[in-house]
């Protein structure tokens, strides 16, 4: 049976779909706010090539009675590889001019890693370090979905060769054989993919086996609706409506959007939420597989067909042209006009790199003339571009060591000495862990308790409680606000259950300390709503005031829209002609961080004995946050400040703390 013949009725639902998949990725990337779970494309994506590569093995077994395995290798090399590995060239030197060395090293093992198709294994398994660099910064952080595909592709040939044995009748043994052996695997990945999400997020969110389910989906779709009955022609396949068929397209594409438009990355994901996009895109293709009307035709339109072709491109250069381009122009990122033209600049990159790159190799003869030879050929030139990778990393380490480097990495360790002791164990445990300053008979004591914001504030604490007859005790574990509900924490991927279980035996402790003193403070996360934050907020307080002389509760300091010392070590490092930022420095004023303090002041209202306190106005003074001050490090990142710098508000704290309540007199 002839390509054409095998393939009629889905090519342009493939394309259309394609557009789809991409315009939706390209959307959350950008910022679009009613598109928060574009991500979803990621997923119609893989349930594509399931359908896809699942046809062509099918196919070439129907045809060959057997499998080449080197040329299909090669094709997905020659498919594939090229445009990757320009782009990871191509941004890699960008990022070597651009960006701040110390911003650099990480982005060098995500393009190592990519090089080979493994940067889902590396993203997946890399130490999660709470002060460490966010993998959401990477430049190379979107390849992961590449990883996961060519894994795929390693494995699904021997599959498909295994269960489809013969022709004929015995072939049509092996297509049902087949369609029980994709059934099996998709359960099984499923399974796994649903417990992974709520015990290990990032292997269920990066690794091949718990996205398998996505490919066998494809396949199931393709063994059932879109290919012809073995040893019939086309129009012997049963055919449901026209008016069925376009329902059932229709309904594919509301799956699609609506997963677009109701997840976000506060939610658990993939697990089961993964099944609404990919049955959606499951739904396209059965119905386009038996007509060509409805939702197939709007998918068969020439701009939609146009974007598919170039998806693959767009894909990879629409993520690293975005975090680029935020990094050059920190201010203008929060205008949309501006994301909208960096969007832009990256699809003709994309289409540049399609004409001139992708589609010639793709199209190239003479490289399938020997498939092994290709083979060899490509592996030699993904040997050859980790290894520049790796020498990338050790240049990277060197200038960021530089003299002029080295205040902005030490700026980035500056944190309060209370982490290297231990007393913060983050999401590891539950365990309280308290860290004592002063003797432990003194006559009065302070607590500091909370999260990483309100740990920033220890150095300031620890100086204006040094005086006699005064012990400090800290307890803080990171990312825990100190609310009495639970929450969805996204860096982990699911409910952060050691935050409400350390909250509650931290509070019972320091309950029975009966401090004279407790300084609590929280990030405003938007994981908690408005009732949240008054309700769960007036619940501790309910549970510490009786116990506690006095209560302040810290208003969060303001968040840069960058890491401080990276900008200020990029501002230093690229060339006066590249740097396109008005300064690191940003305006203070959060809605969120303005709601959540009225919230708490609110709170605070119901208790004789709890003062909301207000430090903004030393840090950020006159509304303007600024990464550095008279020579001064502000900011070790984007939301907390350095130990020195915190240092040096011991004073200040300690005047408005006696302002409020005249703490220094009664106590001292």
């Amino acid at each position: 049976m002839k390509e054409k013949e095998y393939r009629l009725g889905y090519r342009g639902d493939i394309e259309g779909l394609r557009a789809i998949a991409i315009l939706l990725v390209v959307a959350a990337h950008a910022g679009v706010p009613w598109l928060g779970g574009g991500f979803v494309g990621v997923d119609v994506f893989f349930v594509l090539s399931g359908y896809l590569i699942t046809a062509l093995l099918v196919q070439e077994v129907e045809r060959d009675g057997r499998i080449g395995f080197a040329a299909f290798y090669a094709r997905r090399l020659r498919r594939l590889l090229p445009a990757l590995l320009f782009m990871i060239v191509v941004v890699s030197l960008l990022a070597a001019l651009l960006l701040a060395p110390n911003e650099q090293t990480p982005d060098t093992v995500g393009a190592a890693s990519a090089a080979f198709w493994a940067s889902n294994l590396y993203f997946a398994f890399s130490h999660l370090d709470y002060f460490g660099p966010d993998a959401g910064s990477n430049l190379f952080l979107h390849t992961w979905s590449l990883g996961v595909e060519e894994q795929f592709y390693l494995v699904w040939p021997a599959l498909i060769a295994l269960l489809l044995l013969g022709r004929g009748r015995r072939l049509t043994m092996s297509i049902r054989r087949l369609k029980i052996a994709m059934s099996v695997v998709a359960i099984i990945s499923l399974v796994a993919c649903t417990v992974w999400t709520y015990t290990s997020q990032r292997f269920a969110f990066y690794l091949m086996p718990s996205r398998a389910w996505e490919f066998a989906l494809g396949a199931l779709t393709l063994l059932h609706f879109g290919m012809p009955a073995v040893n019939t022609t086309p129009q012997a396949k049963p055919r449901a409506s026209q008016s069925a068929l376009r329902v059932v397209g229709v309904v594919g594409a509301g799956c699609i959007f609506a997963a677009a438009l109701l997840f976000n990355s506060s939610q658990p994901f993939p697990g089961l939420r993964a099944l609404l996009p990919a049955i959606g895109a499951a739904l396209i293709l059965a119905a386009g597989a038996r007509d060509e009307g409805g939702i197939s035709r709007l998918l068969a339109c020439r701009p939609m067909q146009a974007i598919g072709h170039v998806s693959y491109s767009w894909y990879l250069w629409h993520w690293p042209a975005l975090l680029l381009a935020g990094a050059v122009a920190l201010q203008a990122t929060a205008n949309p006009v501006y994301r909208l033209g960096v969007v832009v600049l990256s699809l003709l990159a994309a289409t540049f790199s399609y004409f001139l790159v992708e589609s010639p190799i793709r199209r190239s003869k003479a490289l399938m003339a020997r498939p092994g030879r290709a083979i060899f050929a490509v592996l030699v030139l993904m040997v050859l571009t980790n290894a520049l990778c790796l020498r990338w990393w050790h240049a990277a380490l060197e200038w960021a060591n530089a003299p002029e480097q080295r205040k902005f990495l030490e700026a980035h360790v500056d944190a309060p000495v209370i982490y290297a002791m231990g007393c913060d164990d983050w999401f590891h445990s539950a365990d309280v862990h308290i860290c004592e300053f002063g003797p432990s008979n003194a006559a009065h004591s302070v607590v500091l308790m909370g999260d990483s914001i309100a740990g920033q504030w220890f150095p300031a604490v620890a100086k204006a409680f040094d005086r006699p007859g005064w012990r400090l005790l800290v307890l803080t574990k990171s990312s825990c606000p100190m609310v009495d509900k639970p929450y969805f924490y996204a860096r982990i991927g699911r409910e952060y259950t050691e935050c409400a279980d350390w909250r509650a035996n931290a509070l019972r402790q320091v309950a029975s300390m009966k401090p004279d003193v407790v300084i609590m403070s929280s990030f405003p996360t938007l994981a908690l709503d408005k009732e949240q934050w008054i309700d769960g907020t007036s619940d501790v307080l309910r549970k510490i005031s009786p116990d506690a002389g006095h209560v302040f509760l810290v208003r969060a300091t303001p968040r840069l829209p960058f890491n401080g010392p990276d900008c200020l070590a990029a501002r230093q490092w690229r060339p006066s002609l590249l740097d396109f930022s008005s300064g690191c420095s940003a305006a203070a004023q959060s809605q969120q961080n303005a709601d959540v303090y009225s919230w708490l002041t609110q709170s605070a209202s119901g208790f004789a004995n709890v003062t909301p306190l207000d430090m903004n106005d030393l840090v950020c003074p006159n509304g303007i946050c600024a990464a550095e001050r008279e020579d001064e490090v502000v900011f070790r990142d984007n939301e907390h400040m350095t130990a020195s710098f915190a240092g040096s508000l011991g004073k200040d704290l300690a005047l408005k703390m006696d302002a409020r309540v005249g703490l220094t007199k009664a106590q001292q």
